[in-house]
């Protein structure tokens, strides 16, 4: 197990490496001069040069790409250039913000996602298992941004059960609901295609499994059958996708938060990358690539854990 997570972690290690050269690159090749965007339109050329030689910009492409990457590492991700406070602030705050409307999607989503799944293997080419099947599948072919403006339309303006704008809500039930509902549907809408879809998968091939027929042979009940047998190997892979699923969550906000001017990471690049923005826009983004590749790392170990064969076989 130990080689296994250290492959993993060097694995991680690496493509965080590139991951954070890819975006200061991206960053730095956005349209439009940083210095004009701060100061506007009515600025000389003069007083836009004095700023971007004061920012560092006039520098070598490696150079700054260095001074960046050595001051991350330390938690010293500088000052916004359009608000002048602390990056480090800034974004972590809007992080939390999508992490609390990542977890309440998730909460809600999976165990329904699951339960659905296993009710269609349970009814395996039955029409109930081709009602969910068709359903999750035609779940999955909805964009975010689709299924954001069809449901703020309907939610939010024509019965106004909710707000158009969402904001971070009180610990209270009907705040929660209220404000992280609407912004969370779309992202449910696709969580319960992927999840519902691999634990029918496992499903079906756990009761076609081999040790599932000798316990029905032995004459175990229909319950003990399931729960210690069935669903303690078809939801190995599941819980895999559901960790992959979280960091994939977190990066996919930025339409939805913006879509319902959520205060998340998403709605932050949005405008970081809008006000060229770059010490949040770099930070925010490299945030969202080290959570991504960390849920993948934890997925990887989590279905090494459960499951012996893969780590054996590494």
């Amino acid at each position: 197990m130990l080689t296994y997570l250290s492959k993993r972690l060097l694995l991680a290690l690496v493509t965080l490496v590139l991951v954070s050269f890819i975006v200061f690159l991206a960053s730095d090749v956005l349209p439009g001069d940083v210095g004009r965007t701060i100061l506007g339109n009515f600025a000389t050329q003069a007083q836009v040069h004095a700023l971007d030689v004061k920012l560092g910009l006039d520098h070598p492409l490696l150079d700054r790409y260095w001074i960046w990457v050595s001051h991350f590492v330390r938690g010293n991700w500088g000052t916004s250039y359009t608000l002048q406070v602390p990056v480090f602030g800034l974004v972590m705050r809007h992080f939390l913000n999508s992490l609390i409307l990542g977890a309440f999607a998730l909460v809600l989503i999976v165990p329904i996602s699951i339960t659905f799944g296993v009710l269609a293997a349970t009814h395996h080419d039955r029409p109930l298992d081709r009602v969910i099947s068709v359903t999750g599948m035609s779940m999955l072919a909805l964009p975010e941004f689709v299924t954001g403006i069809v449901v703020l339309v309907v939610f939010s303006i024509v019965v106004h059960w909710f707000p158009v704008s969402s904001s971070v809500p009180v610990f209270s039930l009907p705040s929660i609901v209220r404000n992280l509902f609407l912004p969370a549907l779309p992202e449910m809408v696709l969580i319960f295609g992927y999840v519902s879809r691999m634990a029918r998968a496992g499903t079906v091939e756990a009761l076609n499994a081999g040790y599932t027929r000798t316990a029905v042979l032995k004459g175990l009940p229909r319950h003990r059958v399931m729960m210690r047998h069935v669903l303690r190997n078809s939801l190995l892979p599941t819980i895999t996708v559901v960790a992959v699923q979280a960091g994939y969550l977190v990066g996919s906000l930025i339409v939805v938060e913006t879509i319902f001017n959520y205060p998340g990471i998403g709605n932050l690049i949005y405008t970081a990358a809008t006000n060229h923005d770059q010490p949040v826009l770099q930070a925010a983004v490299f945030l969202v690539a080290l959570v991504y590749t960390l849920s993948n790392l934890a997925a990887d170990l989590l279905y090494a854990v459960f499951n012996p064969r893969v780590r054996l076989a590494s």
